[in-house]
């Protein structure tokens, strides 16, 4: 399994965003899984890779969270869960694209 946590630097949320998916991996016994860290620096840098908001969580290079209406860009993203729109994927809803 190959995992892409991308980000730019100064969002407020990848963080949280990688602690929960680091918390998601230990609960699913996968420690070994190694998360490779892309920072996207520009505009430019953000259209190359299809960048769709920081933070993207990219599974086997495929976006799991991917709802069809995400546009390129360098911008934030938003993501949909239990308790409304936030930030970052909850614990639960990584275990769940990662199972």
């Amino acid at each position: 399994m190959t995992i892409e946590f991308l980000y730019f630097d100064g969002c407020p949320n990848s963080a949280t965003a990688e602690d929960r998916l680091r918390v998601a991996l230990r609960r699913m016994g996968r420690n070994e899984v190694a998360v490779d860290r892309i920072e996207v620096q520009s505009p430019e840098h953000a259209d190359r890779l299809g960048f769709t908001g920081s933070p993207t969580v990219r599974v086997n290079g495929r976006d799991p969270f991917a709802t069809g209406t995400e546009t390129v860009g360098f911008a934030c993203r938003v993501y949909t869960g239990p308790e409304g729109l936030s930030g970052s994927p909850t614990v639960e809803q990584f275990m769940e694209v990662l199972a």
